[in-house]
């Protein structure tokens, strides 16, 4: 009877504990979970369900790993925030699955990715014909961002947090030739201060960072 009532408290306890944490990590929906929060999810349900299997070992023992998640979780994501190139490196970028109606064979065959699931994500957004599609990026979240032709084109960003975006200058045709003329005409010289940048009906967009406080 003991036991019975331990379970049951620390089941409460650490339930709270666990909706804090989360809360404290921000909000997100699942399919939209970074494979950071992913793997500090599963061992924060780990370290619970073992202090709950286990009424003998000391509550203290449970919160502390869960806690320290939470610092590891908050750290990264600064990281993240501030360092692009580790950001790819833990979470991947967008990949074009699908570019003027055609397949990118070679991108899905990486990305382990089958065509049954392709045309699965494709009919859920009521796209019948690859033929249709402008793009289709497969999200680091494992969603389908699909823009069908002669619609609203994706606006692709041609810098972000001040370097330059290859791959999507690629994808619409441009080089990093062009960009940095177009800068130019703005009196733009060093891409590092440029915060956002991106080409829309015929003009370049431009956001600089903000001044450090």
């Amino acid at each position: 009877m003991n036991d019975l009532l331990i379970i049951g408290f620390r089941t409460v306890f650490l339930y709270f504990v666990i909706l804090i944490i989360f809360r404290l990590m921000g909000k997100r929906e699942v399919g939209e979970l970074s494979m950071i929060d992913l793997v500090i999810f599963v061992l924060i349900a780990e370290v619970a369900a073992f202090a709950i299997d286990d009424p003998q070992r000391k509550l203290f023992e449970s919160v502390l790993p869960m806690i320290m998640l939470l610092v590891i979780q908050v750290v990264l994501s600064f990281i993240t925030l501030k360092n692009k190139k580790i950001r790819d490196l833990i979470d991947g970028g967008p990949v074009t699955i699908i570019r003027d109606g055609v397949i990118m064979e070679k991108e899905m065959r990486r990305l382990r990715y089958n065509l049954n699931d392709l045309f699965q994500q494709l009919r859920e957004q009521q796209v019948g014909s690859v033929q249709q599609v402008a793009y289709a990026f497969l999200e680091p979240s494992g969603n389908l961002s699909v823009f069908v032709k002669n619609e609203d084109t994706p606006v692709l960003p041609y810098i972000v947090d001040g370097e330059v975006q290859n791959r999507n200058l690629q994808l619409t045709q441009r080089t990093e030739e062009w960009l940095r003329e177009k800068l130019l005409e703005q009196g733009i010289t060093d891409i590092t201060e440029i915060f956002y940048c991106c080409f829309e009906e015929n003009e370049l967009h431009i956001q600089k960072k903000e001044a450090a406080s």
